[in-house]
């Protein structure tokens, strides 16, 4: 049994991610189950993976096993991505799609460490938020401690602002402009996430707002297609996607939520293959000068023959 001390650097973070960066090599499906099980103790007590851990905290965690060494800087490819916005707190990129954020569950390098490998003087970098592997779009790193208590506060707080494209199979209804459906997520039997709509009244359920607006119109492989803005008022987990596959529109692409021969029949049509959500608009306010950002990246080019508007931000 390891007992752990959350020293001053650490206060702030997630549960899941302390552990995560103290147990390097450690399977994140196997973290996050014994995170679940109950056999992680914070200070004697159960807590959920999402908890937040200050300095002089206890942590207890069962033995676990860990890989052999491996020479795993070598195999971390140094990667640059398209900057939005730079200066010495924080750094903007356009994350494409199908390169996951952060190593683990299969992945050998993420976003995060391929940063890393390629900025090997920065002394601090750190992923402020997450995106799904194939969402693309604006992610916010800091480049200091101070900045990503700061960020993650105002993410808690619900002071920023997130606007995703997504791009939804069918004709959506316009009157249908809030989702205010209960998301509760789940573990498959491999390990992976899974969320799904369920009743108000489930013990575990989280309330979850998505806003929608139609862009645009059209029709694209023989599907009417429509372009939609969605602003998240609640960031859960696969939120968006549930939420519009729920609604009897899915996001084009979705491998999840989605429908798999109608995607693949899209994607054979259109030469597009890949899920059509992209988070195109981020406001924060930015830690130091407390001005209002407003970070933003275009709709992939790839796609912006399907709906033209969407190349607006």
């Amino acid at each position: 049994m390891q007992r752990l001390v959350v020293d001053a650097e650490s206060a702030g973070q997630r549960l899941d991610n302390f552990l995560l960066r103290v147990l390097k090599g450690v399977p994140k499906t196997h973290v996050y189950r014994v995170i679940r099980s109950g056999e992680v103790r914070l200070n004697r007590g159960r807590a959920r993976a999402d908890t937040r851990v200050a300095a002089g905290d206890e942590v207890r965690v069962p033995p676990v096993r860990r890989p052999d060494p491996a020479p795993a800087a070598a195999a971390v490819p140094a990667r640059e991505f398209p900057v939005l916005f730079e200066d010495e707190h924080l750094l903007a990129i356009d994350k494409p799609a199908g390169v996951a954020v952060h190593g683990g569950s299969g992945v050998s390098s993420g976003v995060i460490e391929q940063l890393r490998r390629a900025r090997p003087q920065a002394r601090f970098l750190e992923l402020v938020h997450r995106l799904d592997k194939e969402t693309s779009g604006v992610l916010l790193l800091a480049k200091r401690r101070s900045t990503l208590a700061a960020l993650q506060d105002q993410f808690r707080a619900r002071s920023t602002e997130k606007v995703y494209a997504a791009l939804v199979f069918g004709a959506w209804p316009a009157r249908l402009k809030v989702i205010d459906l209960p998301l509760l997520r789940t573990t498959t039997a491999d390990g992976a996430r899974h969320v799904r709509v369920v009743d108000g009244g489930h013990d575990e359920a989280r309330r979850s707002i998505s806003l929608v607006q139609v862009v645009q119109s059209g029709a694209a492989a023989g599907e009417a297609l429509t372009l939609l803005d969605v602003t998240i008022k609640t960031g859960r987990t696969h939120q968006i996607r549930v939420h519009l596959a729920h609604s009897g529109h899915p996001i084009v692409g979705d491998p999840r939520y989605g429908d798999f021969a109608r995607n693949k029949s899209f994607a054979r049509a259109t030469g597009v293959d890949r899920m059509l959500l992209h988070a195109r608009r981020l406001r924060v306010d930015h830690p130091a000068s407390g001005e209002r950002l407003t970070l933003e990246a275009p709709w992939p080019a790839d796609c912006a023959t399907l709906m033209p508007l969407a190349a607006c931000p």
